[in-house]
């Protein structure tokens, strides 16, 4: 099996832990982020993460949190093949020699170059999640009144072709950019750095898998830490209404947000993003390299 091959067969595996241990987080994240702004002198729908789960499991039951994943995992394959696959490529160009570990900085350009590449993949199954997870509060806010809500990942997609063509697929493909390039490019660079830290140098190859848990945990946060404000602007330009849009860009809805809700909007569903990325990320750096040594 050639590298290209491990590549995908192992950050598949990989990316299916991340969305199995992480969604649910990712759910909360994202009603957090989406709900609408209370009028003056009403409360917000949602008071923080634990009543927004208390809400989700007494509308939805337990189900409720893992609504949307089937499409982030009916393309778990493709976006892994793409982010581990360029990387891998990447390291191969960047590489001094055969077999020789790469430096931090080498991993972080890695990543971005990974990132740019996984942002086309990531857009449309991200746009279709999104809409997915924040259905609840399109329809109280009014936006889906009056039309019958989709009922799964490709009636989502079906009714965005169907009011935007397919190009509606890609909206909020900046701010996925914005996140997906700066965000991987920190992540591989951390992971790296923290292996090699707790490796005593840059020969990582005996490390513990605690010290792998620890060292994709630390990853996962970096990556929001760097791109959480992106990702709260892609998310509403995502579940923005196509025919009557709150939001003409990025810019747009960045200044909006900050107008009503000052600069804490950028951090909506903060804590749900970071008690996810831990666990979540760990799962998948673990599953994969020990995928990729299983496979040789």
């Amino acid at each position: 099996m050639g590298d290209v091959a491990k590549d995908l067969t192992a950050g598949t595996v990989g990316g299916a832990a991340n969305i199995i241990v992480g969604h649910p987080f990712d759910t909360i994240k994202v009603k957090l982020q989406s709900q609408p702004t209370p009028a003056p002198g009403q409360v917000a729908k949602y008071s923080g993460a634990i009543d927004a789960v208390k809400q989700t499991v007494a509308a939805e039951g337990p189900r409720g949190l893992y609504k949307g994943m089937g499409a982030p995992l009916a393309t778990v394959a493709a976006l892994n093949a793409v982010l581990f696959s360029v990387r891998g490529q990447m390291e191969a160009v960047l590489r001094t020699e055969p077999g020789a570990p790469l430096a931090v900085k080498q991993q972080v350009v890695a990543g971005a170059g990974a990132g740019i590449a996984v942002s086309f993949l990531a857009c449309p199954t991200e746009l279709i999640k999104c809409r997915l997870q924040a259905q609840s509060s399109l329809a109280e806010a009014g936006v889906a009144s009056g039309v019958a809500l989709p009922k799964g990942p490709i009636d989502v997609a079906k009714h965005v072709v169907r009011d935007a063509g397919a190009r509606g697929l890609f909206k909020g493909l900046v701010p996925t950019m914005g996140r997906e390039v700066p965000g991987n490019a920190v992540m591989f660079g951390v992971y790296e750095a923290a292996k090699q830290y707790f490796a005593g140098g840059k020969d990582t190859s005996n490390l513990s898998r605690g010290s792998q848990i620890l060292a994709g945990g630390l990853a996962g946060a970096a990556f929001w830490l760097s791109v959480y404000p992106t990702d709260v602007v892609k998310s509403v330009i995502q579940v923005d209404d196509y025919k009557n849009p709150r939001y003409s860009g990025s810019i747009d809805a960045l200044r909006k947000i900050v107008a009503a809700e000052g600069v804490k909007g950028l951090y909506k569903g903060f804590g749900p993003a970071m008690a996810r990325s831990v666990p979540a990320n760990a799962a998948t750096f673990v599953v994969y390299e020990i995928t990729r040594s299983a496979l040789g």
